[in-house]
Parts: structure tokens; C-alpha cells; sequence
């Protein structure tokens, strides 16, 4: 350390980076992997990540307490220790009837029909409802005499909805039994409608539409007794909501144990014999969002993988560069000692404990700051990575050395070429492989194949690139030579011939620019994907750039169409009325129920042909406008038309009754207007089809291509809409809904991860190319001084350092983009990206050159300027420093 300050200095800058970054990565991926699985579970809603236990209540006296009693019994299985750990919204208990009971109330509003359809009515007593909700009109029922109307509380929106109000009998469609009687006694409004506690209730705050009216009224605890008297199923329930935020992914086998036994194990077995409750019933979707969350976590580690593996790559190629750097500056000391008599073991214990002296601290050091800064519950996973790479640090010198002391073995060219074939064969192998059977599947985990396959290439490259650049630096050195001046002639020579007294560039460095510019280029492509990937199925799921749909059984202002055209980056605006409940007779099945949509042809075919569903022509749409009669043509989708029996004209009935006579003009694929592109859908022109049916001329939705940016496009629905009903109106963006798809915890960790993996990567390389510039330094001081005495000037010596270092590094950057670009051509087509995307798309990824480029002109950019850099600093020494008697330079 005294003789040496510099070296020990760089050495444990050295160890404390590549220690810091091996300590961090397993941190890293764990918060990643907690994170994912914690958002993943919250996206579910409190209902799927709950435990569910259900009974029908036990005969004789119903009491809230016998609800209780159970509840503490299955809290009693939770808690630390066991693996669940319950949420902190708590518990949900009750008893509801499970078979809903039409409403015959005449005075009460009721969905359109011939007839109209009932409205349904379930029962429902929850004993800690007050905690949640509030009365607003009336009182809480309670008990109620014999053959007296049962008492009720309804939901005051829903109350609204049907036009019930306090006093109001609900009577029931007699059914098997009597009639049921239910007095409304109370309005009652929930104090947060999103709360969880309401998760999984049948419309516990307002009335459901699906496809009539359904509500839910709320009995008292002294109304328990009345529930035999509905004559439908009842049942007792209990949901237990898991804590998913202590959720942990390295311990998600121990907590699907757990719920395994809960559901139907050891645990659900001794909970029917605690309760008495032979019939009790644990059901769960945990297990099935388990599994999931594994295999979506398994499917994004080959992907994310990437970048790890090309750092990791590149880090050792520059320890082993560091370390060839470091036995040919100490070679002539290694040497003397071994000729003064010390064993070769010797030589390496004492380098071992140099190395140990500034390696460990450093290492300490990175590994107590990566604990720091990353805070995981687990510690084993960094130490075990922190000590890996420590003593591959400490060794990498000394290995050097005992192959520099070892003597000359077989010839060098022999070795090389035998090394060289090596990694041919097990490139072509790796290629070949994935051709053959692919990337590993979706949930398969890390694939090693795609994870190796892109360091082979660039190894690969990296030879090559260093058996033709010589001979090309050469020819070019030639061509120089045949100039006036001798700067262009001498650099070049000199990089052909690589410097630091050897007779050919070192591949070290060519395989570190290689291995950052291949993973990075191929792994850029694959996030590039990910985003194109991400705007289409955004695109496709809100049906264009953007979509405003009206609440049921209403449709948008007419002058909203109008103003929403005229909004800034709207190019094309599709105003769409559709109807869910249409029937086309005539099939083979007689009748079939369809959704129809009625839009304007031209603008309705581009809106398709941007989604990339349902294409079609707008001619063909063409020639309704004939008399009352006469066939609408339309457009049928694939598995409507698949169920018609004849050909000709087909009768479409509405479900207000009203018909039309249609006629197919086409068959398509598909719709933009439907989330999931539904193909039991009829498509008829707009102008024709309100001539005939007004009320299909009132749009229900719009939908619009183009920079079309939410904010503006609510603030034009909340002008236009009555004041207080823009809630009920649904306004979406392909922008927004990409943007929450990229929020995926999952995917957010994967591309963070590949690209603090590629900025060490392209820190590595650049290191990479100073140790380079460094192992030459002496050398070419030497050389310039002399040249200085023979006249050369400062701006000549400078532009002889730039031409003798820079042609490797920018050939080596250039080899790495087309490298990167046959890895993607070769691997892209086998990658599954569904799981960064965050919906299932085609396999694949398709080269694209932006982000090869962009990566190799950067890396190019940063390493031109690490030789100006050098070459300025070094182009300042002076001539008396370097030209000193007997100096073997």
C-alpha cells in the first residue's frame, strides 16, 4: 500500500462497486418479487384474497351470538405463527338468503319489458352494519309481531332507483310458498361505498342492473327467526380477509400451506368439530392467486434476467482485466522473488493477504451499505452473493500470477484456437438449441438458454472482431502511411498491433464492450416490445384512443359527439349506439341474442382498422335507405354467422320489441366497441337504421383515435351532462389504460432492474477501456516523448493517442449493435413478453432498430470521450519524466 497507493486505491474502489452491486441484486429482486405479489393480490379486491367459510344455520333459535361464537373460532386459527394474518378492515359476518325472490309491487320502477322483467330482492342481516353505515331517514328494523310485515333497511340510492321510500311493502312473487311481506322501516346510506367490508355482498349499497333490478334489504337482529319463512336457501357466512400487505414471496409456500389446510386440511376439519357445524364450508380463491402470482413471477425472470447476467459477465471480464493489468505491472517483481528462492505458494499467500488487506474492508463496507439501503427481511441470500464475488475478487490477481509463473505451456496460437473453437461449438449449440424447443415457457423460471445464449454471441463477437480487426487497422495504417503526415500511419500501427508491448489487441476489452453493447442492445429491444405491445392491447381494450360510454338505459348529449370531434388531437370521432339485447330469429338455434351496434360506416371502419378488429370495407353498408321494408344490410360477426341456417333476409328483434329486417353484407371478426372483440355482434349503418328506429340515433357510446388526453375529455362530459351525473359515465384513454398496465410492480422491477444492470454494465465497459488505455500508458509516453524530441508537436501527439485508441473501442461498439441485432433475430421470435405486457399477446419480438442504436451511438459517445480524456492528460507529460537512462521502454 505504501509503495503502490494508486493501484490499492483503484483496487478497493474496485471491490466495493462489484461487492455493492452483487449484495444489492438479491435485495433488489426481492422487494421486486414482494411488491409484485403484494399489488398483484390488492388488484384481486377484498373478496378473492379472503377466506369464505359458509353453513346453513342450525335449526332452532337463530342468534347473532351463534354467528359470533364461530367467527371466534376461526380468528382463533389466525394470527402470527400460523402463517395468516388477517387484515385490519376485519372480519365480514352475516346471514343472507342465497335465492333472490321477484318484487310484484306495482308502484316500484321496473327495467323496459314485455312484460317487464321483476325486480329481484334478497335478505340480509349483518350484526356490525352501523359501524359502516348510517340511517338517513327512519330507524334500524327490529322485531316485528307475528304475521306483521318483516322490518327493513334499504340503501337510500337504492330505494331511488326502484321509487321506494319509508312505509313502502315489498311484497314477493308467491313462489313456493306465500307471498313475503317486507315493510321498509329505514333508509340507510354506507359512510364509504368502496369499503371492503361491502366486498362480496349482493348490493348491499345500491341496486345491481344485471340484467333487472336487483337490491337488498337489511334485516335486524331480532328478524334472524323470519329467514325460514322465505323458502329459498339461507346461509350463515363468514369472511376472513388476509393481510396482503405482510405478505412475503420467499414465504409464499408456507402461507399456501396454510390456507390449503384452512380450505380443506387439518384446520377445516377441526374447525366443524369446534363449532358444531358438521355442513361448515372454507372456500378460497387464495390458492388459485397463489399460484398466479408464482407463475407470473416465474414467467418475468428470463426477461429480467438479462441484464443481471450481462452485468455480471461484464464485471468479470474487467476483474480479469484488471488482474492481467496488475501481473504485468508486478511481473518483473514476481519474477525476482521466485529467483531469489520463493515458492510459487509463497508468492500467492502474499498476494492473498495484499489482496485481502484492501478487498475485504471495501467488501464490508459495500455489504453493510447495500443492507442499508435495500432493507429485505432476508440476509442470507446477500452474504452468500457478497462473499461469491469478494473471493472471486481476492483470487482473480493471484490466479493471474500463477499462470505468469506457471511457464510457458502449449503454443499460444494452439490454446487460443482450441478456446475459440470451444466457444463456437457452444454457441452454435446454445442457437441451435433455441431454435429447436424455444425459450422456456411462461412459468418455466430463468431460462439459462436465453440468459446464455446473448453472452456466447457476444464472446463470440468478440473473437471474431479480434481476429479481423488487425488486418483491417492495417490496411488502413497502410493507406495512411501513403500520406504526408505520420501521426494517422503511427497510431494506427500501433492499435493494430494493440500496444503495451503486445502483438495483438487484447480481447478483454473487446468482449467487455461487446457483452454491454449485445445484453444491452437485445434487452432494450425486448422493453421497446414491451411498450409497443402495451399501447396495442391498450388500444384494443378501450376500443381506439378513447371511449366515453353512458350509464345503462342512457346515452350521451347529442352536442357532446359534436364538441368532442373539435377537441384538440382528435383525428377521427365515432359517435356508436349499442344494444346488448338484441335477437336474430331465424338461426339455428331460433334465436339468437346478439349486441348491435349502429355507426356511421366511414368513420366506423377506420376505428376498426386502427384496433386491428373487424375489419371491413364501408361500401358494403351501402344502399339502406330504401322504403320501411326493405332489408338493412349489415355486417355479421363470424360466430353469428356460423349459426345461420339459410341465407337471405333475418328478422332483428329489440328488446323493447321493436324489429327490423336485416340482411348480411358481410362477416367480421370482430368489434372495436366490445372489450373482448365479442363476434355474436350485428353492425348496421347509422343514417339508414335511425330513419327507422329513432331512439338508435342517440349515441350510448364515442369513441375517438388520436392524441385525445382524458382531462380535457372529462372536463367536456362534465359541461355536458347534467350536474351530479358525470359520476354514472364511464371516460377511458389508451394512454391511461397503458399507463396503468406499466404501474405492474412486476413489470416496473423488471425494466428497473435492467437498466441499473446496463448503467453498470456501460460503467464496467467504460473501466474497461481506461484499464485498456492505462495498460499502454508507459509504452506510449515513452513513444511520444521520443517523438517530441524529433519535433512532434502537442496537437499531433494527441491526435496519434486518439488514432491508435480509439478505432478498437468504436469497432468493438459497432460489432456489439450487430450483435445485439442477430441475438434478437435469432432468440426474439421464441420470447413470450404477456407478463411485462400485462395481457397475452403474440410471441415474439421483432427487431427494431431505435433502441440497438440509440444504446450503441451512446456507449460509442461515452467511450470517444474517456480517450480524449486520456489522451489530453496523457499528451501533458513531460519529455524529462519519461526519457530516463536504461529504461527498457
Amino acid at each position: 500500500m505504501r509503495a503502490m497507493p494508486m493501484a490499492a486505491v483503484l483496487t478497493a474502489a474496485l471491490a466495493f462497486v462489484a461487492v455493492l452491486l452483487a449484495a444489492a441484486l438479491p435485495r433488489a429482486l426481492d422487494r421486486g418479487a414482494d411488491d409484485a405479489l403484494r399489488a398483484y393480490l390488492r388488484r384481486q379486491g377484498p373478496a378473492p384474497t379472503s377466506l369464505y367459510a359458509s353453513a346453513r344455520p342450525v335449526p332452532g333459535q337463530r342468534t347473532p351470538q351463534a354467528l359470533d361464537s364461530v367467527l371466534e373460532a376461526l380468528r382463533a386459527r389466525t394470527g402470527p405463527g400460523t402463517g395468516i394474518d388477517l387484515a385490519a378492515t376485519g372480519p365480514v359476518h352475516g346471514t343472507v338468503t342465497m335465492t333472490p325472490r321477484g318484487l310484484t309491487n306495482p308502484e316500484l320502477k321496473h327495467m323496459p319489458g314485455d312484460p317487464p322483467p321483476p325486480t329481484l330482492l334478497n335478505l340480509l342481516h349483518l350484526p356490525r352494519i352501523t359501524s359502516h353505515a348510517r340511517i338517513v331517514e327512519g330507524h334500524w328494523p327490529g322485531g316485528a309481531a307475528e304475521g306483521a310485515p318483516l322490518p327493513v333497511a334499504l340503501a337510500k340510492s337504492a330505494a331511488d332507483t326502484l321509487g321506494a321510500k319509508v312505509g313502502t311493502v315489498l311484497r314477493t312473487s308467491p313462489g313456493v310458498g306465500t307471498p313475503f311481506l317486507a315493510e321498509i322501516v329505514g333508509l340507510y346510506a354506507a359512510d364509504d361505498p368502496a369499503d371492503p367490508y361491502w366486498t362480496g355482498l349482493p348490493c348491499p349499497t345500491a341496486a345491481c342492473l344485471s340484467p333487472t333490478w336487483r337490491v337488498t334489504a337489511v334485516v335486524g337482529a331480532d328478524g334472524l327467526e323470519r329467514f325460514g319463512s322465505w323458502g329459498g336457501s339461507v346461509q350463515d357466512f363468514w369472511r376472513l380477509p388476509l393481510d396482503t400487505g405482510t405478505l412475503r414471496a420467499d414465504r409464499l409456500a408456507t402461507v399456501s400451506a396454510a390456507v390449503a389446510s384452512y380450505v380443506a386440511g387439518p384446520t377445516a376439519a377441526e374447525l366443524r368439530r369446534a363449532t358444531d357445524r358438521v355442513e361448515l364450508q372454507i372456500t378460497s380463491d387464495l390458492p388459485r392467486l397463489f399460484t398466479q402470482a408464482q407463475a407470473r413471477e416465474q414467467a418475468a425472470a428470463p426477461l429480467a434476467a438479462l441484464g443481471p447476467a450481462g452485468l455480471a459477465g461484464e464485471a468479470l471480464v474487467v476483474l480479469c482485466l484488471a488482474a492481467g493489468l496488475g501481473a504485468d505491472r508486478r511481473a518483473a517483481e514476481l519474477l525476482l522473488l521466485r529467483a531469489r528462492g520463493a515458492s510459487r505458494w509463497g508468492v500467492l499467500r502474499r498476494l492473498l493477504a495484499e489482496g485481502a488487506v484492501t478487498v475485504l474492508p471495501a467488501a464490508a463496507l459495500a455489504t453493510a451499505l447495500a443492507v442499508v439501503l435495500l432493507p429485505v427481511p432476508r440476509l442470507a441470500p446477500t452474504l452468500v452473493a457478497a462473499g461469491a464475488v469478494t473471493l472471486l475478487i481476492l483470487l482473480a490477481f493471484p490466479v493471474r500470477v500463477l499462470v505468469l509463473l506457471s511457464g510457458p505451456g502449449a503454443a499460444a496460437p494452439r490454446r487460443r484456437l482450441v478456446a475459440e473453437l470451444l466457444v463456437l461449438a457452444a454457441t452454435v449449440a446454445a442457437l441451435v438449441q433455441a431454435a429447436r424447443r424455444g425459450v422456456a415457457p411462461a412459468g418455466a423460471g430463468p431460462d439459462p438458454l436465453l440468459v446464455a445464449a446473448p453472452l456466447l454471441l457476444a464472446l463470440c463477437g468478440g473473437l471474431l472482431l479480434a481476429r479481423l480487426l488487425p488486418p483491417l487497422v492495417r490496411a488502413l495504417s497502410r493507406a495512411a502511411g501513403r500520406g504526408r503526415g505520420v501521426v494517422g500511419f503511427v497510431g494506427l500501427a500501433r492499435a493494430a498491433r494493440g500496444g503495451g508491448g503486445a502483438s495483438h489487441p487484447s480481447l478483454l476489452p473487446l468482449t467487455a464492450l461487446l457483452l454491454a453493447v449485445t445484453t444491452g442492445g437485445f434487452g432494450a429491444t425486448v422493453l421497446e416490445s414491451v411498450d409497443t405491445a402495451r399501447h396495442q392491447v391498450a388500444r384494443a381494450g378501450v376500443g381506439g384512443d378513447a371511449q366515453v360510454a353512458a350509464p345503462p338505459t342512457a346515452t350521451l348529449p347529442p352536442e357532446f359527439a359534436r364538441a368532442a370531434a373539435a377537441l384538440p388531437g382528435v383525428r377521427t370521432s365515432a359517435p356508436v349506439w349499442i344494444d346488448t339485447w338484441g335477437i336474430v330469429l331465424g338461426t339455428s338455434q331460433q334465436g339468437t341474442q346478439v349486441t348491435v351496434i349502429v355507426a356511421d360506416p366511414q368513420t366506423y371502419a377506420e376505428l376498426s382498422g386502427a384496433v386491428g378488429r373487424g375489419r371491413f370495407d364501408p361500401g358494403v353498408l351501402a344502399g339502406g335507405a330504401g322504403g320501411p321494408d326493405a332489408p338493412l344490410p349489415a355486417l355479421f360477426g363470424k360466430a353469428l354467422a356460423a349459426q345461420i341456417t339459410g341465407g337471405g333476409v333475418h328478422e332483428l328483434r329489440f328488446g323493447d320489441g321493436a324489429t327490423l329486417p336485416v340482411r348480411a353484407a358481410a362477416v367480421i371478426d370482430g368489434t372495436p366497441a366490445l372489450p373482448g372483440g365479442g363476434t355474436l355482434t350485428v353492425v348496421l349503418p347509422a343514417g339508414p337504421t335511425a330513419a327507422r328506429l329513432p331512439r338508435a340515433g342517440l349515441p350510448t357510446h364515442w369513441f375517438g383515435l388520436g392524441a385525445v388526453e382524458e382531462g380535457p375529455l372529462r372536463g367536456l362530459l362534465a359541461a355536458s351532462v347534467p350536474k351530479g351525473d358525470a359520476g354514472g359515465y364511464l371516460v377511458r384513454t389508451s394512454a391511461g389504460a397503458a399507463d396503468r398496465l406499466a404501474h405492474d410492480p412486476l413489470q416496473a422491477s423488471a425494466a428497473r432492474l435492467f437498466w441499473g444492470s446496463l448503467a453498470g454494465a456501460a460503467a464496467f465497459a467504460l473501466l474497461a477501456v481506461l484499464l485498456n488505455l492505462l495498460r499502454a500508458a508507459p509504452e506510449r509516453a515513452a513513444l511520444l516523448a521520443r517523438l517530441r524530441t524529433m519535433g512532434l508537436r502537442p496537437r499531433q501527439g494527441l491526435a496519434l493517442i486518439v488514432a491508435e485508441s480509439l478505432p478498437q473501442a468504436l469497432a468493438a461498439v459497432m460489432g456489439g449493435g450487430l450483435v445485439a441485432a442477430a441475438a434478437v433475430a435469432l432468440l426474439g421470435p421464441s420470447v413470450d413478453l404477456s407478463t411485462l405486457v400485462g395481457s397475452a399477446v403474440p410471441t415474439g419480438v421483432r427487431l427494431t432498430p431505435r433502441p440497438v442504436l440509440t444504446l450503441a451511438l451512446g456507449l460509442a459517445a461515452l467511450l470517444a470521450l474517456a480517450v480524449f480524456a486520456e489522451a489530453a492528460v496523457s499528451g501533458r507529460r513531460q519529455i524529462t519524466t519519461e526519457l530516463r537512462a536504461g529504461d527498457p521502454r
